[in-house]
């Protein structure tokens, strides 16, 4: 082992021990970026960055359930990226689906895809759907899957399926708008039922959201990382977690 590893180890470990429960959040929102920019400092193709950045989700996966994350959510692919050539967006649907299917078939996590499957080709959704129904019955960490995610496309179609929700029961706009409230959309989002994240980490070192969890991270607490996805290491997620624990949570106040 280099000395360099041995190290980060040593380092990880004392990082750690000092995490106390304040610095464990519930739910934490990962939105997995660099891959392309990890790829092009190596000389390498596009997919090559792809493929490095889904071998270190289950990593990730793993260094949130050791320490008691409930729930985990992964931006793989957002809808602006369904509108790239076909020659760079068929090899990585193809590997989001090789990257799910190998999740799935760790048995550990209970998969939930989320996001306009819609506008996903058919056979990436129902390839990403039965990969989440063979971990249906999972008692695991709950990892929302975010492919063809959009946070402005999540509020529509929350927005859509309150509507006609309603329309099904005869309530008329009117009366619908007499009772809206912001529950009334939490119940039609993609993660219906589930906690906020209280967590949202950006790597690559790029400082915005990017439509990410729009509706959901109101309160979110948010740490950018200088790595790229595919060097993101456990360290760099310690370091997150130490962050989010020093921090005083107001929660909009």
């Amino acid at each position: 082992m280099a000395l360099s590893d041995v190290l980060y180890a040593a380092y990880g470990r004392r990082l750690a021990k000092g995490l106390g429960p304040e610095s464990i959040p519930r739910h934490v929102g990962v939105m997995l970026d660099g891959n392309r920019r990890w790829a092009r400092a190596r000389g390498a193709g596009t997919s090559e960055g792809h493929q490095a950045g889904a071998d270190n989700i289950a990593n990730l996966l793993g260094w949130c359930e050791e320490v008691g994350v409930e729930v985990v959510t992964l931006w793989l692919l957002s809808t602006d990226n369904l509108n790239r050539p076909e020659s760079e967006l068929r090899p990585l649907l193809g590997i989001i689906e090789r990257a799910v299917d190998t999740l799935a078939d760790e048995g550990r996590w209970r998969l939930h895809v989320v996001g306009a499957l819609t506008l996903l080709p058919a056979v990436t959704r129902e390839r990403l759907e039965a990969a989440a129904a063979r971990t249906a019955g999972v008692d695991g960490m709950l990892v929302n899957v975010a492919v063809g995610y959009g946070g402005r496309r999540e509020i529509a179609d929350a927005v859509r399926s309150l509507l006609l929700e309603h329309a099904d029961l005869g309530t008329t706009i009117e009366e619908l708008a007499e009772i809206l409230d912001v529950e009334h959309i939490a119940e039609h989002l993609y993660t219906k039922g589930q906690p906020d994240p209280d967590l949202v980490i950006r790597t690559s070192g790029e400082q915005r959201l990017g439509g990410f969890l729009l509706w959901q991270s109101a309160h979110s607490e948010f740490y950018f990382c200088e790595a790229y996805w595919p060097d993101f290491r456990k360290v760099d997620f310690l370091r997150a977690l130490r962050a989010f624990g020093e921090r005083h949570r107001r929660f909009g106040s």
